[in-house]
């Protein structure tokens, strides 16, 4: 990449020969799907976080709703997440015919806020889960949310889609609750191109999930084709789902897992380099920061207030500098569907709709490299730095 013309993505997955051998490997093998490598990729991953089990899924989505189904939720349940998400978060629960109950993120914050969630909880019925979403791949207050599921029994379960590898001094963020879910889309510290895991220290739970990722069965394919008893006895024991990851994609997500200390450390790198461009600027805002954040995103703050240039203004004036941006996210109780179910408008929550409106996503991918942070860094400032300063 040349740093001074070339388009900088907001995204870029970081893909090696290794990775390509992976998937070579696994083709001349003859065993595409669920096999060998994906088992191995479990293991793996539940020796790098400290869980006794992960099972590897087609998505996040699909861990989430596995968790779920496995904790017995379903209709007349209520499950509390945050508006401050991705849909997945919320659309999981209806998937199982329970509602959702958004609780707001604190001030300044991106994540759930534990005094509102504690009101919330004192006086909501029937709920049965809290679905903590660490975003950005900054860690929540878990120790708070562990104290007030355990209060008001419910279950913690941890949407880690943005917090790999987010350690802290519990452990890993998403090995902590009773469940918690990882993304291996493209566009994350480490990538299957589709893919996640879920991991839990809960064995029955595991033992649900197992089954029911894979059709309900009794065996997995992978036992039915290679055991010596008949290949073709199995039963269907429950109406399970179709969720399992593919070898192919196994393959990739072990190379990417030896990679992942050094991809933290090239996002860290450039995270400081954002945080030292813009300091001291009036009209910006760094992100939140705390224990383990693994940097899956940047989301500086624009403040108007302070003379700042208004958000979309700097997404628009960034793209014409050839700067890829996002936004995270748009939040859930603004959306047409559970607006219309839960009757909610945007000032049901002030701190979501707050921080949603001065929120821009820049670049931040291992393999950018420090050269086009700064070009990131100096069109930033050129747009936004002699107003706020």
């Amino acid at each position: 990449m040349n740093p001074n013309t070339d388009f900088i993505p907001f995204a870029r997955p970081s893909i090696g020969p290794e990775e390509e051998e992976a998937v070579l490997r696994v083709m001349r093998s003859g065993w595409l799907t669920t096999g060998a490598e994906a088992l191995a990729f479990e293991k793996e991953f539940a020796g790098f976080v400290g869980s006794p089990r992960a099972l590897a899924v087609n998505s996040a989505t699909s861990g989430l709703h596995l968790a779920l189904e496995a904790l017995g939720i379903g209709p007349g349940d209520v499950v509390v997440t945050s508006p401050y998400t991705f849909t997945s978060s919320a659309a999981v629960v209806r998937h199982l015919g329970a509602e959702v109950v958004f609780c707001d993120v604190a001030p300044g914050s991106y994540n759930i806020d534990p005094d509102a969630l504690g009101r919330l909880l004192a006086t909501t019925k029937n709920c049965r889960a809290v679905i903590a979403v660490h975003v950005g791949g900054l860690p929540c207050d878990l120790r708070a949310l562990r104290a007030l599921a355990d209060r008001y029994g419910c279950a913690l379960v941890e949407d880690a889609a943005h917090a790999f590898p987010s350690k802290t001094a519990d452990g890993y963020a998403g090995a902590i609750g009773d469940a918690g879910v990882y993304s291996f889309y493209a566009t994350k510290t480490i990538t299957t191109g589709e893919g996640g895991m879920l991991v839990t220290r809960d064995e029955r739970l595991a033992a649900r999930v197992e089954k029911m990722r894979m059709h309900g069965f009794d065996r997995a394919a992978w036992d039915r084709y290679t055991a010596k008893k008949a290949s073709w006895r199995y039963s269907v024991v429950e109406a399970g789902f179709k969720y399992n990851l593919p070898d192919l994609l196994a393959a990739i997500g072990r190379v990417q897992l030896t990679k992942a200390e050094r991809f933290l450390e090239e996002r860290r790198a450039i995270a400081a380099l954002y945080d030292e461009a813009f300091s001291g600027v009036r009209g910006l805002e760094l992100p939140p920061r705390g224990e383990g954040h693994a940097w899956h995103l940047y989301s500086l703050r624009t403040l108007p207030e302070r003379g700042g240039v208004p958000r979309d203004e700097l997404v628009e004036a960034l793209s014409e500098r050839g700067v890829g941006t996002s936004v995270h996210f748009i939040p859930l109780h603004t959306m047409p569907y559970y607006a219309k179910r839960y009757g909610l408008g945007p000032e049901d929550m002030p701190n979501a709709m707050a921080t949603f409106e001065r929120t821009v996503s820049l670049p931040i991918w291992q393999g950018m490299g420090l050269d086009a942070a700064r070009r990131v860094a100096d069109s930033v400032l050129a747009i936004a730095g002699a107003r706020g300063a």
